[in-house]
């Protein structure tokens, strides 16, 4: 696997850029990664072969990324703007905050291809191969637009610049894999955090917008906001509330609807006894590292959204000490507009666990 992953890279690109520490995180999260995937993730054959995929896909970009480095010296420390995180628990809004707040001309956001290929091209293909990526997902799970709207340049969260790292974030919700979930959430996330800055500031410098506040947001950064503050101690923070069951009966209906098409042993017991507790250990974690961050916060509660987001938006600006421009505003009515029409709408009528079953 890592042969394939290397392939057309130098040996050296594992190290480019990265000190002793980050390359030992990233093999040692590789080994255990690979034996859980093995030992307990009981995986079909469709699901060994999007493991498979996920894994040579880690350490292809892994040493691309390294080549960036190596070719454009200091990328990965470009000065950019104070980022504005978007912090909460999945299925408790972000994404609609997340994408309000980037539709504003005076902040930028991360598109799914940069997400999916943080690594400009020549000539620019990287928008045309995510399309086709989405296509053949959808039609390996078609209800992928009713979990969350896709499009190749729609803004998305930073999800696949943590998967880079081996973060366990989007693995826990695919694949059973406990002790892997239980070696990351005892582990220091900060390897993972310093490869995701200098991602974040690579991506800045190529897509020429290192002067505007980058909109971030992972339901994986309440887990570890303290290592993201870490890295971005001057970033304001927005963090997204809903209704504890809500969010629970919500997060299964994606776990389950991921886990169901690669393995052939889901418990639907399991997974709500795994997602109750992973979801209490975010908000624990969430919450000691805001008590110790001395910056800008704003909460938004989920109903509030639903019921005057324009109010909330105004709510959220004063509490940053941003301006809100009507230029601002408008590109935010168009984004809802947008929104209106989106299948994940449909998610509602799906999401109860009983009809998950």
């Amino acid at each position: 696997m890592w042969a394939i992953g290397a392939n057309g890279c130098a040996p050296s690109d594992e190290h480019q850029g990265r000190s002793a520490e980050d390359v030992a995180d990233f093999r040692l999260r590789l080994d255990l990664l690979c034996q859980s995937l093995r030992d307990e993730a009981d995986l079909n054959a469709l699901g060994h072969t999007m493991a498979y995929g996920q894994v040579t896909g880690a350490i292809r970009m892994r040493h691309r990324l390294g080549a960036l480095w190596r070719s454009n010296p200091g990328i990965e420390h470009t000065e950019i703007a104070a980022p504005i995180i978007v912090v909460g628990q999945m299925r408790a809004g972000t994404t609609r905050m997340h994408r309000l707040l980037a539709a504003d001309p005076a902040h930028a956001g991360t598109p799914f291809y940069c997400g999916m290929n943080p690594v400009r091209e020549q000539p620019e293909l990287r928008p045309v191969k995510t399309r086709i990526g989405i296509a053949v997902a959808r039609s390996i799970n078609p209800w992928i637009d009713v979990q969350h709207p896709f499009g190749a340049t729609l803004v998305d969260e930073e999800l696949p610049w943590l998967s880079y790292a081996l973060s366990p974030a989007a693995l826990e919700a695919q694949y059973r894999i406990p002790a892997f979930v239980a070696f990351s959430e005892a582990r220091d996330p900060a390897p993972v955090y310093r490869e995701f800055a200098r991602l974040l500031r690579s991506d800045a410098a190529q897509m020429g917008n290192t002067a505007r506040p980058r909109v971030l947001k992972c339901p994986q950064y309440a887990e570890d906001l303290r290592a993201l503050l870490a890295q971005f101690p001057d970033a304001r923070v927005v963090v997204t509330r809903r209704c504890s069951d809500q969010v629970l009966a919500s997060t299964m209906s994606v776990v389950a609807g991921q886990m169901a098409y690669q393995s052939d042993r889901v418990d639907l017991a399991e997974v709500e006894a795994e997602w109750r507790r992973k979801l209490a250990l975010r908000e624990e974690r969430m919450l000691a590292a805001l008590a110790d961050f001395a910056g800008p916060v704003a909460e938004v509660g989920f109903e509030a959204l639903n019921a005057d987001w324009e109010g909330e938006i105004a709510h959220v600006y004063r509490k940053l000490d941003l301006s809100l421009s009507d230029a601002a505003l408008a590109a935010m009515r168009a984004e809802q507009g947008r929104a209106k029409t989106s299948p994940h709408h449909g998610h509602r009528a799906v999401y109860q666990p009983a009809r998950v079953a």
